[in-house]
């Protein structure tokens, strides 16, 4: 148990920092999302630019990260050069993307048909740059165990984003909008601009992020080249693990407007092109407030994937691994499965999150995101035996055949179903990635997972969220409908302590010392 208190401390800590940033920042949405704001128009520019940055992140730092940690760990291998040869190595690739991007912002922005809006090219093109440079001093404090700094940085960078939205967004808009304006106002707000401020905000936060980093930026030392092509080999099939992975996140919002455009305009020939468009990004724009609800796992998984990458690679040493492995993810399970529940029974409170009641009719994705977002947290886990067997390339097959699983249901369905097919398609992607994930890391390198309980856990949140007290969203909320939900989440928990006799045993434990 000793390992498993150590990786629940470790995602503590990362918690602390990357829930708590991302919980802040998470809680922008009601503030984009309430009436005055901005549209669901409007949102949809939001929601379609960061489904960009999402992608272009994975790209420009081509797996390196995990490389690092796989030889910074290996023995015979300097980790000062590891580090260097990762360091090096995407600030070219980063510093190479930032320029072009700069160079072609308006072709670039054209085909995203922003032409009036060539800056967010350029603005996303630095915030992606500087946060793909980031990641790689920030996975060496990960390495080096000092969740502090990692949790102090990654606040401070949420805490700017945050306050420079409500400077831009409710101080300088709320006064301007209200005849209230006064000479820093004039100074630093144009009511042009519009969603412009959040975007502007971020690249404010990155640039101080990567200011922070200044001490873990060592550009000094030599670049070995024998050993740069040996931990690219382990990479590059990373990059496309990752690429897959942000095309099964992200790529329902980067292909809802298009496809919803040319649909629109196929029904309905009395349509312009720029209605159509419009309409379509308003449909995105609902989807993209709703899939925000669902991130509340993906929250929690930010924080473990924080915690639990280098903590796997470390335990590997250890006697006993695979049997730590399993009982992580029967722990791991409980957790989530929990979560889906919580937020799934409580629609009637959730949906306030988006205060707009135009958002409400997407809630009907908010079930399904979650159960996807619980087996992307069960494939997580499994993933690690790939990246310990130093046979990332199966990662890669999985992940591109979970990639083809998405574009293909999306790009079938979405004409018929909107939104809907893109959450579907979300949940058979991970789902069939679990499956062959589990029959290939047994072939390759077996973990003793309790099949049992792991499916018993899954298997019976997702039966009780179907004998809820189904009730119209648009409804105030029913208390009689809110206990009964409440109270099946009750049953849950009381099965799961009663099979699981480690988490009961940890749980009386800590109620006994508290009293």
């Amino acid at each position: 148990m000793g390992a498993l208190k150590k990786l629940a401390g470790q995602t503590a800590i990362y918690g602390v920092s990357s829930i708590l940033a991302r919980f802040l920042n998470f809680l922008l949405t009601p503030f984009y999302t309430q009436e005055g704001m901005f549209s669901d128009v409007q949102y949809g520019i939001i929601t379609e630019m960061y489904a960009y940055v999402a992608f272009l992140i994975v790209f420009l730092t081509f797996g390196m990260e995990t490389a690092y940690f796989r030889y910074s760990t290996k023995k015979g291998v300097d980790q000062s050069l590891a580090y260097r040869n990762s360091l090096y190595s995407v600030t070219l690739v980063s510093g190479s993307f930032i320029l072009l991007a700069i160079l072609f912002s308006q072709p670039i922005a054209n085909w995203l048909v922003y032409p009036n809006h060539a800056e967010y090219v350029i603005w996303f093109a630095i915030i992606v740059g500087l946060d793909a440079l980031a990641s790689i001093p920030l996975a060496k404090l990960r390495k080096e165990n000092r969740a502090k700094k990692f949790a102090m940085i990654n606040v401070v960078n949420v805490a700017v984003n945050i306050g420079l939205n409500l400077y831009f967004l409710w101080y300088c808009k709320g006064n301007f909008e209200a005849g209230n304006s006064n000479w820093l106002i004039d100074l630093t707000y144009s009511p042009e601009v519009g969603v412009g401020y959040v975007f502007i905000s971020n690249l404010i936060a990155s640039s101080v992020k990567f200011l922070m980093l200044g001490g873990q930026l060592q550009y000094k030392g030599d670049f070995d080249w024998q050993l740069f092509k040996e931990m690219f080999r382990y990479a590059y099939p990373m990059l496309f693990v990752g690429l897959a992975f942000i095309i099964n996140e992200m790529l329902d919002r980067m292909m809802l407007k298009s496809i919803l455009t040319k649909t629109y305009l196929q029904e309905n020939a009395n349509l312009s092109f720029t209605e159509a468009n419009e309409l379509a990004q308003g449909q995105l724009g609902i989807y993209g407030g709703n899939y925000k609800i669902a991130m509340i796992i993906s929250m929690f998984l930010q924080a473990y994937r924080y915690a639990a990458e280098p903590f796997f690679f470390n335990q590997e040493k250890e006697k006993d691994s695979v049997k730590t492995f399993a009982k992580v993810m029967n722990f791991f399970v409980i957790i989530v499965t929990m979560m889906f529940l919580a937020i799934s029974m409580n629609l009637q409170i959730v949906k306030h999150f988006t205060p707009n009641s135009i958002y409400w009719e997407g809630l009907v994705v908010v079930p399904i995101l979650l159960g996807a977002n619980v087996l992307l947290g069960i494939y997580t886990n499994q993933s690690i035996w790939y990246k310990l067997a130093h046979k990332t390339y199966y990662g890669a097959m999985i992940s591109i055949m979970g990639a083809l699983i998405t574009v293909t249901l999306n790009l079938i369905f979405i004409p018929m179903y909107g939104y809907m097919a893109s959450a579907w398609a979300t949940f058979v992607c991970y789902g069939a990635m679990v499956v062959v994930s589990y029959f290939m890391g047994q072939k390759h390198y077996p973990i003793p997972y309790n099949l049992r309980k792991v499916g018993l856990y899954v298997f019976l949140a997702f039966g009780l969220f179907m004998i809820r007290w189904r009730v119209d969203i648009s409804e105030d909320i029913n208390w009689l409908q809110f206990s009964y939900n409440n109270a099946l989440i009750g049953v849950y928990l009381a099965i799961v302590l009663f099979l699981d006799k480690s988490l009961w045993e940890m749980v009386s434990t800590k109620l006994l010392r508290r009293k």
